[in-house]
């Protein structure tokens, strides 16, 4: 499978610290023996945010993970992105994450995480700490393979 990463952080994207959720990311994706095949960090920006998602769908990641941007402050549009370009949200991915994290922090509740098709891919919105963006990718990772063949438009065993 093939995936894109996409760190949305004004502060990582303006150099003024290390993106840490990217490569926490990557490394989860090379563990499961996925392919990343496109990478970037960019500012909590919708316009910049959604570009950057239909991008890596038409070079064809299935799977687009974004980490950051998933918040209640006012820079954190990653949800609002991403719903403005979907065919379609499954809400049983954001749902997953938030039960199962709040078994880890009570913030898990401010959490906007969500799942949903862009294109032909398919794309979770994840936590900004890497910690939280790798827990969470693991809670969903059972029904990501066949979300990832549905959007893609391929032949499923079930």
């Amino acid at each position: 499978m093939k995936v894109g990463i996409i760190t949305v952080s004004d502060r990582a994207s303006a150099g003024e610290y290390k993106d840490d959720g990217g490569p926490a990311l990557k490394k989860a994706c090379a563990e499961r023996n996925w392919e990343v095949g496109a990478e970037a960090v960019i500012p909590d920006d919708l316009e910049r945010i959604q570009a950057t998602i239909l991008s890596f769908s038409a070079q064809g990641c299935g799977l687009v993970l974004t980490t950051g941007g998933t918040g209640i402050t006012e820079r954190d549009v990653t949800p609002e992105a991403i719903r403005g370009i979907m065919r379609v949200e499954i809400p049983g991915f954001g749902e997953t994450m938030r039960m199962k994290s709040l078994a880890i922090t009570p913030n898990a509740i401010l959490s906007r995480n969500l799942a949903a098709v862009v294109s032909s891919s398919l794309v979770l919105a994840l936590p900004g700490k890497p910690t939280g963006a790798v827990e969470c990718l693991e809670f969903v990772e059972g029904a990501i393979e066949h979300s990832v063949k549905l959007a893609m438009k391929e032949p499923t065993s079930c």
